[in-house]
């Protein structure tokens, strides 16, 4: 049986245009369609979402093509700039739109920060707690004019850990989506039971 490539859905959380998150999230997509994983690039600057309302957001036209996108990824791959140590409004609004579909799958954050964005990287980890997802042990942060200039990854050191954070998204993302298929397939008790059909 063929191993079905990583589906990874990489959102871009930065509504500035010429952001510098928007183009490491370009660099980790290619590196990772460079290892035949599926990359669908959410930009959140092109394709808005309205501010999320339980009442009324699930029912918004274009909703259900975005849940869909959402749903069949295996990955997560989450870029924002730090905005007063939290995350950006926009990625924020993303997130709040949706919790089921994550559960089983796995967050890898890319923070922009002078102030290595901990704080920033924390917040998304409890919202993949909150959501019953897996997340990277690391994050990724870089700081703008120093990484990464001009549209250009310019730190030999960050070009590194991107190195890293690629192959260790493909190999965990892989191996968790692997078993997310086997447990939602299979009998026996756990968290995505519940997910079962």
């Amino acid at each position: 049986m063929t191993e079905r490539p990583l589906k990874v859905l990489a959102v871009v959380g930065s509504l500035n245009r010429t952001s510098a998150t928007r183009q490491v999230i370009q660099h980790v997509a290619g590196q990772l369609r460079g290892r035949k994983a599926e990359v669908d690039v959410l930009d959140l600057l092109d394709e808005p979402l309205a501010l999320f309302n339980p009442d009324s957001a699930h029912g918004v036209h274009g909703f259900d093509a975005l849940k869909k996108r959402v749903e069949q990824a295996d990955v997560y791959i989450l870029g924002t700039p730090d905005y007063h140590g939290s995350i950006s409004s926009a990625m924020k609004n993303f997130l709040d739109h949706f919790w089921h579909e994550f559960a089983g799958k796995l967050f890898a954050t890319i923070v922009a920060s002078h102030e290595k964005g901990l704080t920033v990287t924390d917040q998304l980890r409890t919202v993949a707690r909150q959501c019953y997802a897996w997340t990277m042990p690391y994050g990724v942060s870089f700081a703008d004019d120093i990484d990464v200039k001009d549209g250009k990854i310019v730190s030999d050191g960050f070009r590194k850990r991107l190195d890293m954070f690629v192959h260790d998204i493909h190999r965990y993302g892989t191996l968790l989506a692997g078993q997310r298929q086997a447990d939602l397939a299979g009998s026996e008790p756990g968290f995505l039971a519940r997910w079962r059909k």
